[in-house]
């Protein structure tokens, strides 16, 4: 996702006041009813690429997928305030805008954001999306040229992405933003890539790798060479924010990215209750690296059996580093910073 729904982001783009206060509210209804803040709706495992660090790639079995129509009684149960429609790579379902308006149901909430490769994204689709509900595209860019190719193993999909996203940024909508997952191949681009998001005029946020997905620790920062050079970009990153957020990850996030890393990882995770999966057949997953399924109606049972007694310290991707927060830092980040309290995205 993408490679899936763990390697990609979650933080909002700048987002206008009503629209924030909505997203505000809802979410604070759901955190004291202890329902989920962020439903990931895997809609295919199927994937264009092959990522290096992703253990989706390639067609799969597609046969007992959700229909569109079925997403509204999993709407209806979860109600959740934030949604991603991810995969495997969402594209390939021809049905995706349909799922989309299902998941939508024609109001401003649930915030809904597509990540995705972009590989078989146009603007015709991107128009379409964008008129179902999608609020932000989630771009993945894992190096700020044709190396991205080689780590996904797709041949021309920086060039395509070159193209297109400087292309649907002039349109005006402020709705894309960059997701970059730091490993110890591209921990040296952190800088480049944040010029690359300047360049075509759009957002950017950084995720951390995790080996859960694929138990490969190739990837995962770990010499004092990596943590150094970790270390020295984000430093960097933090000197250039400024009033337009196009940084979106928090301080404290990145921060806490930084302790993931030199510490090999961060334990607490909520998995199952502030944020989990369903997967591309209709089970609920706590996180999409954890299978332990359950039916829709018994979510309760995986917050017991699951979220109660998870020991689980092996990733801090970027859902997880957004909701891990007490909630009353979670609130305050969202209102003094991260959202923008104007009549417009910029």
């Amino acid at each position: 996702m993408l490679p899936s729904f763990f390697f990609e982001a979650y933080r909002l783009r700048k987002v206008p006041l009503i629209e924030s206060l909505r997203i505000i509210g809802r979410g604070s209804l759901n955190w004291l009813a202890e329902r989920p803040i962020v439903v990931s709706f895997e809609v295919t495992d199927a994937c264009t690429c092959y990522c290096r660090h992703c253990d989706h790639g390639g067609p799969r079995d597609e046969s007992h997928n959700l229909k569109p129509a079925e997403y509204r009684r999993y709407m209806e149960a979860l109600r959740p305030c934030v949604v991603q429609v991810s995969g495997g790579e969402p594209l390939l379902r021809n049905d995706v805008v349909e799922i989309v308006r299902n998941i939508k149901g024609g109001s401003k909430l649930p915030y809904t954001i597509l990540v995705s490769n972009w590989s078989l994204m146009t603007q015709e689709k991107y128009l379409a999306l964008r008129e179902a509900g999608i609020d932000q595209f989630s771009v993945s860019l894992d190096f700020p040229d044709e190396r991205h190719d080689d780590f996904r193993a797709y041949p021309g999909l920086y060039r395509h992405l070159e193209d297109l996203v400087p292309r649907l940024t002039k349109l005006g909508h402020d709705d894309i933003v960059l997701n970059s997952c730091i490993t110890s191949e591209n921990v040296g681009e952190i800088g480049a890539i944040a010029d690359k998001a300047r360049e075509w005029g759009v957002n950017l946020c950084y995720s951390a790798y995790s080996a859960r997905r694929t138990g490969c620790r190739d990837y995962f920062l770990s010499t004092p060479e990596q943590l150094a050079q970790l270390n020295a970009h984000l430093d960097s990153v933090e000197a250039r924010r400024d009033q337009t957020n196009w940084i979106v990850n928090a301080p404290t996030t990145l921060e806490a990215t930084r302790r993931y890393f030199a510490n090999g990882g961060t334990p607490g995770c909520k998995a199952g209750l502030r944020f989990l999966v369903v997967t591309a057949d209709g089970a609920l997953q706590p996180c999409s690296m954890q299978f332990h399924r359950y039916p829709l109606e018994e979510r309760t049972r995986m917050i017991r059996e699951f979220t109660g007694r998870n020991q689980c310290d092996e990733c801090y991707v970027s859902i997880r580093s957004y909701l891990d927060k007490s909630f009353p830092q979670l609130l305050w980040e969202n209102v003094s910073g991260f959202f923008s309290f104007s009549s417009s995205g910029k």
